[in-house]
């Protein structure tokens, strides 16, 4: 697909009102310039563009990111969402930097041309963070660690992106693209990160069509075009009750509750088991956990470059963390280094750019904060299997 033909429409009426989907390639020049075009022509009474709120805040307003408190992020667990944010930032750089073009070009475009204009602008996407969440409550709990490895191989390459990816952006969807890049299996994400926003789109622009005579420009990524549009043509629910139901933040599976206090008891139960043999054996499966997790979560805060308070905090908090599965070892470390080394304005403005790389992850204080976060949960979770099969064995033999 050449670049002159990754800017696509479909047109859509439904009663008085139509609307025009507009689907670009989010790494394209002919797409900013096909929404430059389409939003000057003054031929649709409003512009809806696949943004959430706080993603067009951050495009219009960078300085808002500057104010996050990372230890607020920490403590209310959205560290997650941030980790995952940075990192497609990062692949969406490495293309920045190959192809001289702004991923997001044509949104930004969308925005300035209809300000400019003075056309009401709607934002249509779903909330990122509630996608990021819905995504990972869609995979297995045994199957989440390879999102933190995935994550964390993102993170480390320094690999260009292929030729192939390059195009086969020209008729996905970013999110989807950067997703893919650190989650090999993707086709447990597909459901929450395409179909699901798919109709949500659908019912947002439905929602505009409805009970008015208008004419909308909806732009999205191409990869959406023929899904919301599919919806429009159907007799499909699109009301304000399935953007409800798409807004809803996941539950905890019942087995996704109970496995981690099961650990909990089998953990304690062998060290039970070893104090009534005798102290010796008891003190020695003790010291074991404290060991093998405590050193594992301090080991991965120390490749992730966290101060040495941190790494200490982490030997002393991981041992406890995981036999209190309400609060995480990535959690107390993260919040130590936020506190021992405040993020300045200079981090935060810096911090999409420096994400690119694993030493710029080490070097940016927001990014090592985060950083801090994943190995430092990863060492915790792998030190727990490790401690626990540790303690069974010396039980058994």
């Amino acid at each position: 697909m050449s670049d002159s033909e990754s800017t696509s429409y479909t047109d859509v009426t439904i009663g008085d009102s139509s609307v025009r989907l507009l689907g670009t390639a989010h790494v394209s020049k002919s797409s900013v310039e096909a929404v430059t075009a389409a939003v000057s022509s003054r031929e649709f009474d409003s512009v809806a563009i696949e943004l959430c709120q706080n993603r067009h805040r951050s495009m219009i307003d960078p300085e808002k990111f500057e104010k996050t408190n990372l230890i607020e992020v920490l403590w209310q667990g959205r560290a997650k969402m941030i980790v995952a944010m940075l990192a497609m930032g990062a692949f969406q750089q490495r293309i920045a930097e190959q192809l001289g073009v702004e991923p997001g070009g044509e949104m930004r475009a969308a925005i300035v041309e209809s300000q400019a204009r003075d056309i009401p602008l709607e934002l249509i996407d779903r909330d990122l963070g509630i996608t990021v969440q819905r995504i990972y409550g869609s995979v297995p709990w045994w199957k989440r660690p390879h999102l933190f490895l995935g994550l964390l191989g993102s993170v480390l390459s320094t690999n260009k992106v292929e030729e192939s990816e390059i195009e086969a952006l020209k008729k996905t969807d970013m999110l989807q693209a950067a997703m893919e890049e650190f989650h090999e299996s993707a086709g447990s994400i597909f459901e929450p990160l395409i179909t699901e926003r798919d109709l949500y789109m659908a019912c947002k622009i439905k929602t505009l069509m409805s009970g008015r005579s208008n004419t909308i420009l909806a732009v999205v990524g191409a990869g959406h075009v023929s899904g919301i549009a599919r919806l429009l043509d159907s007799d499909a629910d699109l009301s304000e009750h399935v953007i409800a139901s798409l807004e809803e933040r996941p539950k905890k599976s019942r087995l996704g509750k109970y496995v981690p206090w099961v650990i909990v008891l089998i953990i304690c139960g062998g060290f039970g088991i070893g104090f009534s043999r005798s102290t010796e054996l008891g003190v020695s499966l003790v010291v074991d956990w404290i060991l093998i997790n405590g050193g594992l979560s301090s080991l991965g805060v120390l490749i992730a470059g966290g101060h040495p308070i941190t790494i200490a905090s982490a030997f002393l908090a991981a041992p406890l963390t995981s036999l209190n599965p309400t609060i995480g070892a990535g959690m107390v470390v993260g919040i130590v280094e936020a506190w021992i080394r405040k993020p300045t304005i200079h981090d935060f403005r810096l911090v999409r750019k420096d994400a690119v790389s694993f030493k710029g992850w080490r070097k940016n204080k927001v990014a090592r904060t985060m950083l801090v976060f994943v190995l430092g949960t990863l060492g915790s979770a792998v030190g727990t299997y490790v401690a626990g099969f540790r303690i069974f064995g010396q039980l058994v033999g």
